[in-house]
């Protein structure tokens, strides 16, 4: 490690330039200091040969730009990474995606993933929980427990987390429109088990935004749900302190269609948007910025992923800073989970998406996140198989314990690609963020159409690549095979939604129904008045009034949002 910075700088005195100089060995003193203080795992860190392996490596000729740009992992402006030693303190969380059928059945693939090494949990629900509505409703119908798990009482979410002390592990769900109400009843869960919500430690989706822009999946218009996730967060920080209330999600949008500068742009744009409902609500952007969380894609373009981490922290660091005057350094870092994106996955050879996924993993794991979920080789054939998510899981553990890419913080840092491209990634969502300015911000842009056109034209100019065959994708329109091996193929049970439906149904007949009344009503008033809704959704969650039951008493108030089309 040298000590000479660029003394030709163009535009620099050579008084600037000293004092660049000196400015990097403060701070690469002030790093070395803390990475002192910091505990690293028990772990060799080494290469196979026995080398030693240093925590972060710095250039002996750093540009005069380096600490505006890049600086030292865990300092501002985080592009190198929020922990100083990252992964030689803590790997990241191994978060596989789970959900379908009955609570007792995820409860069982919870607790098989846990066995085999999992370290988290992360809960995907079926399309009637999404959109707020019971098992037994008509437009449940053919979608029970199909592509996540069916909950729809505290009943049914006792049973998902039974035998699983939730003040020991950390959960993520996957839920947006009603996330609310499924936070109240994992809250009231949690009470049950006797944990203090002040140790619970999880993240619920809550990304409502996104779910206009990019998956569809919404109950209320986006004012009120907006208004909602702010009660959330509001909520979160005076009550349940350790738990991200929300997870802003370039995932999905990724996973429509968007290119890797418009998943950046969006995402972010979505959270600058959260920070302004909650500063209008009142709330210190630092008592809620760090709770804030995302989540991200991990797409097949190798370099392009790792500089949109990069980028995503180091922009959001500033405006954290400089424009929401954030002053805790803890609101400007941003932490990330990252999953492998779905929409690289073919049917075809559907074993080659091991590798897709590992190099996608990979990726996200040089991009520095703080927590992964692989997608099994069979994701786009049906739910996964237990050897499938197994193999999956492995493919984590493999990553962090055998290829030695933990060992370093931000191994790519100073690549001239990688550099270049976190630069130019920069830009372009800066321009973005100046557009959605134009059209009147993030909701005005989702009532215009403005995101859903851009990634629709994205889409459309990948999708005419592939069928060119300028874009060549494995099994699909290059090395395709005559024939196939069949594989093992994950079918729901025909006569689960019957079961789950007479469940609630035998549910609503035992409760109290007067309690369920009034405590439905106290809801609605109070969403009249514009309170503040998280105590009244536990209140309701505790005398067991059903998820369905809950978001038609907040129909009445809100409306539903119909889409208007989109040209």
């Amino acid at each position: 490690m040298a000590d000479a910075l660029h003394t030709d700088a163009p535009g620099r005195g050579p008084s600037e330039v000293e004092a660049a100089r000196q400015a990097f060995q403060e701070a690469l003193a002030r790093y070395r200091d803390v990475l002192a203080r910091s505990q690293e795992r028990d772990a060799l860190f080494t290469t196979i040969s026995g080398d030693p392996v240093e925590p972060l490596y710095v250039p002996d000729d750093p540009g005069p730009d380096y600490l505006e740009k890049l600086g030292f992992p865990g300092e501002y402006p985080y592009t190198r990474g929020i922990h100083p030693n990252l992964y030689r303190g803590r790997l990241w969380t191994m978060r596989q995606f789970a959900g379908f059928g009955t609570a007792a059945e995820t409860n069982a693939r919870f607790k098989y993933l846990l066995r085999n090494g999992q370290t988290g949990l992360s809960t995907a629900f079926d399309m009637p929980t999404l959109l707020g509505y019971d098992s037994d409703h008509p437009r449940s119908l053919g979608e029970v427990g199909r592509e996540g798990v069916a909950i729809d009482s505290l009943e049914d979410m006792e049973t998902l987390f039974d035998g699983i002390p939730l003040g020991e592990v950390s959960t993520s769900m996957t839920i947006n429109g009603p996330a609310a109400i499924l936070w109240a009843m994992y809250l009231v869960t949690a009470e049950k088990q006797g944990v203090p919500l002040e140790k619970l430690r999880g993240t619920i989706q809550n990304d409502i935004l996104k779910e206009y822009i990019a998956q569809k999946e919404w109950i209320f218009p986006p004012e009120p749900s907006v208004k909602l996730v702010v009660d959330t967060i509001e909520f979160g920080a005076e009550r349940v302190p350790q738990w991200n209330p929300v997870s802003i999600s370039g995932y999905h949008i990724r996973e429509a269609g968007s290119t890797a500068a418009q998943e950046l742009a969006f995402t972010l744009a979505d959270g600058f948007h959260y920070v302004e409902a909650c500063l209008a609500r009142g709330l210190d952007v630092d008592a809620f910025a760090s709770r804030l969380s995302f989540f991200f894609n991990a797409h097949m373009d190798f370099f392009e992923e790792i500089a949109k981490y990069r980028a995503a922290r180091r922009i959001w660091a500033r405006h954290m800073r400089k424009r929401y005057g954030a002053r805790d350094p803890r609101s400007w870092r941003l932490r990330f989970h990252t999953q492998t994106a779905g929409c690289s996955l073919t049917a075809q050879q559907p074993e080659v998406n091991l590798i897709r996924t590992a190099y996608e993993a990979l990726a996200a794991v040089l991009g520095g996140t703080q927590s992964l979920h692989t997608n099994s080789m069979d994701e786009v054939l049906c739910l996964p198989t237990e050897h499938a998510v197994t193999l999956a899981l492995r493919t984590q553990q493999v990553l962090a314990h055998e290829t030695g890419v933990a060992n370093s913080v931000d191994p790519l840092g100073g690549s001239y690609l990688v550099e270049a491209l976190t630069d130019r990634l920069e830009a372009e969502a800066e321009a973005y963020f100046a557009k959605i300015e134009e059209t009147g911000g993030v909701v005005a842009g989702i009532r215009d159409g403005f995101f859903q056109r851009e990634i629709a034209d994205a889409a459309y100019r990948y999708q005419q690549e592939v069928e060119q065959g300028r874009r060549l994708i494995v099994g699909v329109n290059a090395f395709q095979q005559e024939e196939e091996k069949p594989v093992e193929i994950f079918r729901i049970r025909p006569d689960l939604e019957r079961e789950q439906a007479e469940r609630v149904r035998r549910l609503r007949s035992r409760r109290d129904g007067e309690a369920v009344r009034r405590e439905l009503a106290r809801l609605r008033r109070a969403a009249e008045r514009d309170e503040n809704l998280m105590p009244y959704l536990m209140d309701a969650v505790r005398v067991y009034a059903t998820e369905g039951e809950i978001a038609d008493a907040l129909r009445e108030v809100y409306g539903e949002y119909r889409e208007a089309a989109v040209v």
